[in-house]
């Protein structure tokens, strides 16, 4: 079961996205692990693509392999 964390939504810089692969992570600018943020979270987000250093706010949810939290409601700041 995915568990939204819509309430508390966090800030980050993209560390690196493959758009090739459809993924990539976002560094959380209060500490803690990457955050893994796939391509599908950038398009409904309205999203036309990540890129390094960009610095937006998002929400996470547990992935759905357990591979822990991930991206999601992503807006560019």
């Amino acid at each position: 079961m995915n568990v939204a964390s819509p309430d508390r939504r966090q800030i980050g810089k993209v560390k690196f996205f493959d758009k090739d692969r459809g993924f990539g992570f976002v560094t959380p600018e209060a500490g803690g692990r990457d955050v893994f943020v796939h391509i599908s979270s950038v398009q409904r987000s309205g999203l036309p693509h990540l890129e390094e250093g960009m610095r937006m706010s998002y929400a996470t949810e547990d992935d759905a392999r357990g591979r822990g939290p991930q991206a999601i409601n992503l807006q560019l700041l």
